[in-house]
């Protein structure tokens, strides 16, 4: 099997950025036989960089005897820490041109049908939703020639079913898409980013030893799921005196499943409260991360901070955001929610500096010639004159447990340019942070 080109010497080179102005793609192409006819056809490699999966492999095959083709989708990045369901409402059309990136580990489902597009049916694609319809579509007409003479009753059953897909892809009737991708390289484009988008939601959630074993990240003989250490944290009331101390504790990575160790310390923010910063350095693939914790429960109430950017001392502020605090820049028109970014200790220059990484590495569609791409192309122009402090703004963090804090530099005088509001949490807030069905009294 020959190559007409020659690959790229490091990895580096050989991924392009996704650019409509980009001419050298890095395109190699190489004879290989055509499992249709038998004949020799060409297959054709793109290496490109899409920010959410670092690098991507698109092949594509044509054989010029029996016309037969294919493309595929490959990761070429790494799996992501956690995996990832993200669920959207389809509410009209215009919702079907949603490009879809889906990772060949994702499974696709619509409730409202009850079907569901298992990860070994299909491979990884760079689709939209009309096309993921389509390709259904498709593999299910594939074989009804030979249930309608084999099987009528299953060949009726499944017409009808067809049917109901059709329905779907070319009117406006109302449907769920629901992606589960337990690498987390699956993306939904969001239309109206850097906004919320009302119709879609993002949940993340630590996978299981079976789905590590799938993406090859433990060994086929892992039985059970590591148990973890029970760490003493501090009480009021005495124990073990930790706030002067770094903790280390054995762990197992999320990327790799390798044993490593993560490193804790209590640290109490002066003015507000103690919290609990872990980081953690996987010394087998290099895989670094960090998360803060509040040192106390759940308070009564939620709390809006709200803090106006005016000169470049401000960004220099202590910021403290926990995994439940959501951050708005109004003047940016920018929401999101609060899995968006990790909990962190920071500045708000750093707090700003984590988003501008979010939307170019965790946004697929940020780069290529669209409008969405172009509008969030200009955000992130936007947003680094906000880093750079030539513009004013206006920095919301909005948490419902009352767990993050921005730095007051009047302290302890009020300061002219930061405000905050406590307000009582919606019952979906409090359904979020699993406290309407918590019971703290009365129970056996």
């Amino acid at each position: 099997m020959a190559s007409d080109t020659t690959v790229k010497d490091d990895k580096s080179s050989m991924f392009e950025p996704i650019s409509a102005d980009n001419e050298d793609t890095g395109l190699t192409e190489v004879q290989s036989l055509c499992v249709n006819c038998e004949e020799q056809g060409t297959t054709k490699f793109l290496f490109i960089k899409i920010p959410f999966y670092k690098e991507i492999v698109i092949s594509s095959f044509h054989c010029p005897n029996c016309l037969e083709s294919n493309n595929e989708v490959q990761s070429a990045g790494s799996i992501q820490e956690k995996g990832v369901i993200i669920t959207c409402k389809v509410k009209n059309r215009s919702d079907l041109n949603r490009q879809v990136v889906r990772a060949d580990s994702a499974t696709i489902t619509i409730p409202e049908l009850q079907f569901e597009i298992p990860p070994a049916s299909q491979k990884g694609t760079l689709s939209t939703i009309e096309g993921i319809l389509q390709r259904a579509i498709d593999g299910l007409k594939q074989e009804q020639p030979i249930r309608k003479s084999l099987h009528p009753d299953v060949f009726e059953k499944i017409e009808v079913f067809i049917a109901k897909l059709e329905t779907l892809r070319t009117t406006d009737e109302e449907f769920t898409l629901v992606v589960d991708d337990p690498s987390g390289n699956s993306f939904v484009e969001n239309p109206f980013a850097p906004k919320e988008d009302p119709a879609m939601s993002f949940s993340y959630y630590k996978r299981s030893i079976d789905q590590n074993k799938t993406l090859g990240l433990a060994a086929d003989d892992a039985e059970t799921e590591p148990e973890k250490p029970e760490i003493d944290l501090p009480t009021a009331g005495g124990g073990l005196d930790l706030k002067n101390e770094v903790v280390s504790f054995e762990t197992t990575c999320s990327s790799c499943d390798k044993p490593n160790t993560t490193n804790m310390k209590v640290v109490k923010i002066p003015h507000f409260k103690e919290v609990i910063i872990m980081a953690t350095n996987c010394d087998n693939c290099g895989k670094r991360s960090n998360e803060v914790k509040s040192g106390t429960g759940f308070e009564p109430k939620g709390r809006k901070i709200t803090l106006k950017v005016t000169d470049p001392k401000d960004l220099t502020r202590d910021v403290l955001k926990s995994e439940t605090c959501s951050v708005e820049i109004p003047e940016l028109e920018m929401v999101t929610g609060g899995n968006a970014i990790s909990g962190k200790f920071t500045t708000v220059e750093g707090l700003l500096e984590d988003l501008k990484t979010m939307m170019i590495e965790t946004n697929p569609f940020i780069s290529g010639d669209s409008v969405t791409n172009d509008k969030l192309s200009k955000f992130v122009e936007r947003l680094g004159k906000c880093i750079k402090a030539t513009v004013p703004f206006t920095l919301i963090l909005d948490d419902p447990n009352s767990n993050s804090f921005i730095q007051n530099l009047y302290s302890p005088e009020p300061d002219p340019n930061l405000s905050q509001l406590d307000y009582e949490r919606t019952y979906e807030q409090n359904e979020e942070l699993g406290l309407n069905d918590m019971k703290t009294e009365n129970y056996s």
